[in-house]
């Protein structure tokens, strides 16, 4: 399955650069933006693949009390600032990209910097559960933005390659299209843990004490996860 993910991925990649050398060298806007839709496609597909903050976003829902309309615009907010960041980092091309960008497609100043307020965020549902505190209303948007602080290593490639061939128009436009189909991904991992914690509570329904037990339970577990993966990340790379 991932192999054929990854094949998918390259051709679609080796089709685009083919329409960006074109448009480079004939301007032809019109066949560039006829190819634009694969973009939506290639995102959905792309977001499959390991990485993209699934776990993260899955484990947040899975533990929060958010409803389908809160989740998808956590998943929303996440793929928005996923692929926003790396269309920033190639076209604004700031001093901080020396000191931010490792490697081709990493940024491991930003991927600390995610990991740190995601196991912050981790913390404060395991303190919550523990205590029986209250839940912010924007808490989903907050986790959205810090787990997206990851850049888009794919985005950061075609941005690249569009901007060395002199049409950096076609590279935000085509990352434009991809954050459609991230976004649609993303998305439905969101309602599938909306409607798992939703499954399992519903067996507890009409039983107050056991619910509060199991919703304090799931969000304890959720915090703790997101603490790990937040500490595995930061150590196992």
């Amino acid at each position: 399955m991932l192999q054929t993910l990854v094949e998918l991925q390259r051709d679609i990649y080796l089709a685009l650069a083919g329409q960006i050398k074109l448009l480079s060298a004939q301007g032809n806007w019109l066949g560039f933006l006829a190819f634009l839709p694969m973009g939506v496609f290639f995102g959905a597909v792309h977001a499959l693949t390991p990485g993209h903050s699934k776990a993260v976003l899955a484990t947040y829902l899975a533990g929060s009390e958010a409803k389908i309309a809160r989740g998808l615009l956590t998943s929303l907010t996440l793929s928005f600032t996923h692929v926003t960041i790396a269309v920033l980092i190639a076209v604004l091309s700031l001093p901080v990209v020396s000191i931010a960008l490792g490697s081709v497609g990493r940024a491991p100043l930003l991927e600390d910097i995610s990991r740190g307020l995601l196991g912050l965020i981790g913390a404060w549902m395991l303190w919550r559960a523990l205590t029986h505190g209250h839940h912010h209303k924007h808490e989903g948007e907050a986790v959205g933005v810090m787990a997206g602080l990851i850049p888009c290593p794919l985005t950061l490639f075609v941005m690249t390659f569009a901007i060395a061939r002199g049409v950096p128009a076609a590279g935000i436009l085509f990352a434009g299209t991809m954050m459609i189909g991230v976004a649609l991904t993303l998305s439905g991992v969101a309602i599938l843990s909306i409607l798992l914690r939703e499954r399992l509570l519903h067996f507890v329904e009409g039983r107050p004490r056991l619910s509060n037990v199991m919703i304090r339970s799931v969000e304890g577990f959720a915090g703790a996860a997101l603490i790990a993966l937040a500490l595995h990340e930061a150590f196992v790379r």
